[in-house]
């Protein structure tokens, strides 16, 4: 493959490859970190590239098996309580952030009890603005899948904002 088109691929991709990275790992660093090395898998295995899907979705999928060696390495090496303590904010930020935030860290707070698959097509959906059929084909699934789950998942967040708006 000539640098023209490795350019142009590159370029027509990296904001949904960023997109979806930072849904799944929730921190730009890491997102952009991961994106590089995604493009970087991708060059190597392009002749591996069948063209059984969109070029955004084998990215994706690349991207995705990046992530998930990623928290298999973070696993296996889990940081001491005092690094932790070390990021953490100061006390007079955490108020004003907290009373600025509560209502997004609740919304957070319910994607994350949604079963991985469904959380999964949240993310991707709302954060990545992938369509239901990128989705489908990055889960391995049928469009028709991605749309229920998305349905599904809407309604449950639906009923448990009702829940913490009532409670």
């Amino acid at each position: 493959m000539d640098k023209q088109k490795i350019t142009k691929m590159y370029e027509e991709n990296v904001k949904a490859v960023y997109k979806y990275l930072f849904c799944l790992t929730h921190s730009a660093d890491l997102a952009e970190e991961l994106t590089q090395e995604t493009f970087y898998q991708a060059m190597k295995g392009i002749d591996g590239f069948r063209g059984e899907c969109k070029v955004s979705v084998w990215l994706c999928q690349i991207g995705k098996r990046l992530w998930y060696k990623e928290l298999e390495r973070r696993k296996r090496q889990e940081e001491p309580l005092s690094e932790v303590e070390e990021g953490l904010p100061a006390f007079g930020h955490i108020e004003n952030d907290y009373l600025l935030k509560v209502e997004k860290v609740e919304v957070f707070r319910m994607l994350h009890r949604l079963d991985e698959a469904v959380r999964e097509v949240m993310y991707l959906r709302l954060a990545g603005e992938l369509s239901f059929a990128e989705i489908g084909s990055i889960m391995g699934k049928t469009e028709n899948w991605a749309r229920v789950t998305f349905y599904r998942g809407k309604q449950r967040l639906m009923k448990g904002r009702e829940e913490w708006n009532n409670g």
